[in-house]
């Protein structure tokens, strides 16, 4: 049971009302966790930055950065996170258990896990071939986007959000 309920959309501010709507109209669903941050419109906006370092890292196709966000939520152990990734490899017809990783998806799954295991010691050989591969600009995109991937998981997991019903069917326990 969340610690933090959602809100209730019939007795919110205007305010409120105007950012739920906002929301649902640019992704066009409303999570448990965006209703709960919605107490404070302010913090969701921070965290709906995710799409916007998402848009940045358009040169990174897909897959990739939900294996590297599945990756940073598994290693947060965050339920809903884990289980939102799933659902979007899932949706795009591929099997989060079995996936052919390509190396860019290992690199970044290094990377994802480092980062939440300790952040003051990503290795080096990690940093290497991330150089290698990203410029400097995508380099601080990814870096702010698993920061937020990071926060989206910590939210999850500190406020025991309630587990969006329509993830049920894309659990890591659900087959």
């Amino acid at each position: 049971m969340s610690h933090i309920p959602q809100i209730d959309y019939a007795t919110v501010s205007e305010e409120i009302r105007a950012a739920h709507d906002e929301e649902v109209r640019a992704r066009g669903r409303m999570t448990n966790m965006k209703r709960t941050l919605l107490h404070s419109p302010v913090a969701h906006r921070v965290y709906a930055e995710w799409f916007t370092l998402r848009a940045e890292l358009s040169s990174i196709a897909d897959r990739p950065i939900w294996v590297f966000s599945h990756a940073i939520s598994k290693a947060a152990n965050s339920k809903i996170a884990i289980t939102f990734f799933r659902r979007a490899l899932i949706n795009a017809g591929f099997d989060p258990d079995g996936l052919i990783l390509s190396e860019e998806e290992v690199l970044l799954i290094a990377f994802g896990k480092a980062i939440v295991a300790d952040s003051n010691a990503i290795p080096a050989e990690i940093w290497t071939k991330l150089k290698d591969r990203y410029d400097a600009k995508t380099l601080v995109d990814l870096v702010a986007f698993a920061g937020i991937m990071l926060a989206t998981a910590l939210f999850n997991n500190v406020v025991e959000v309630d587990f969006d019903p329509e993830l049920e069917a894309f659990a890591e326990t659900a087959k």
